[in-house]
């Protein structure tokens, strides 16, 4: 009755949850085995700086790609178990892509392709460059530049999840409403981003009276930290989210080269800033009827990575396994 109870309560304004005790500590505190700043993109308009972290010391390598408008730090839950709790199975790679956080964000034309590429310069400079080697985690327009960057080394990836993300943005919900939907991205984002019900419940960690309260002070951190979070590194990024697009031979190249079997795409059924049946066109333009994994949510949103932290984590622990069992 207690969880009821609570999650009936109105969430928190503004400024209760400025003046809320466990605001400004939202990110945990975890410390890198290696850290830094890598100049990319030499002859690609740059260079320009792309701030990484490394978690872990372990032999399974993970590349976990963000997405738009958000910090590295994001991935901290799934860093926290893969590169500490299990950090001498695994190295954990997370990275600013160039328009956030603590990288470089230039006034130029972004896109998917040269964001997976300013990746798979990271990857090369930090040695991760054997065959079948990168695990590479995908979410949103993290997971659009993970298709860019299986493209270019389809050899290396030992699998490929692509989480919440999308082929191509098409319009599935009619023209008002999609429209409505794109104005209403950053009013609203919280409503946007996640399911209503995983919102309304106790915050998972305790902190907060409920998980959407927690979830508006990581949104009022990341705003205040003005060098972090600027409108033109959210602009530049959304364009690249806009007009990737990868065409059903191209996702039909992917799988043959990097092989169904090592390919997994999550989605969420009430995912409404890239719905689900994105998901369903993703998974079978790339051949879900011939080895590619499909976990389809049911009853959550975009951020699975959050909503369902377990059952994220555990979907990544058995793929992992999975692609060690190919030998």
């Amino acid at each position: 009755m207690r969880a009821l109870a609570d999650s009936r309560r109105p969430p928190l304004k503004a400024h209760e949850v400025l003046q809320h005790p466990k605001f400004g500590h939202t990110t945990l505190d975890l410390v890198p085995d290696k850290k830094g700043k890598f100049h990319v993109a030499r002859d690609r308009g740059g260079p320009l700086n792309i701030a990484y972290e490394v978690h872990g010391t372990g032999s399974h390598y993970l590349v976990f790609i963000m997405g738009l408008g958000t910090f590295k730090t994001h991935w901290q839950r799934q860093v926290q178990y893969f590169g500490h709790e299990q950090g001498s199975q695994y190295s954990c790679l997370i990275f600013d892509n160039r328009g956030m956080g603590e990288s470089d964000k230039p006034l130029a034309r972004y896109s998917t392709t040269e964001m997976a590429k300013d990746t798979l310069e990271l990857t090369d400079f930090l040695g991760w460059t054997s065959l079948r080697q990168l695990h590479i985690i995908g979410v949103s327009m993290g997971g659009m530049i993970a298709q860019e960057l299986a493209l270019m080394i389809p050899d290396r990836v030992a699998s490929l999840s692509l989480v919440s993300t999308a082929a191509r943005l098409v319009n599935t919900v009619g023209y008002w409403t999609n429209l409505r939907n794109r104005i209403n991205m950053l009013i609203d984002l919280k409503a946007r981003a996640f399911s209503q019900s995983w919102l309304e419940a106790p915050d998972d960690y305790g902190d907060f009276p409920t998980n959407g309260d927690r979830v508006a002070a990581m949104e009022l951190e990341k705003r205040q930290d003005v060098e972090g979070f600027t409108r033109k590194g959210f602009i530049c990024q959304a364009i690249a989210a806009g007009w990737h697009h990868k065409s059903p031979e191209q996702l039909k190249e992917l799988a043959d080269r990097v092989g169904r079997q090592r390919i997994q795409v999550l989605h969420g059924t009430l995912d409404n800033m890239i719905t689900a049946p994105h998901g369903d066109i993703l998974a079978r333009e790339l051949g879900g009827d011939e080895g590619v994994t499909k976990i389809i949510v049911e009853g959550r949103g975009h951020v699975l990575h959050m909503e369902e932290e377990k059952l994220y984590r555990e979907v990544l622990q058995k793929m992992v396994e999975k692609i060690e069992n190919l030998g």
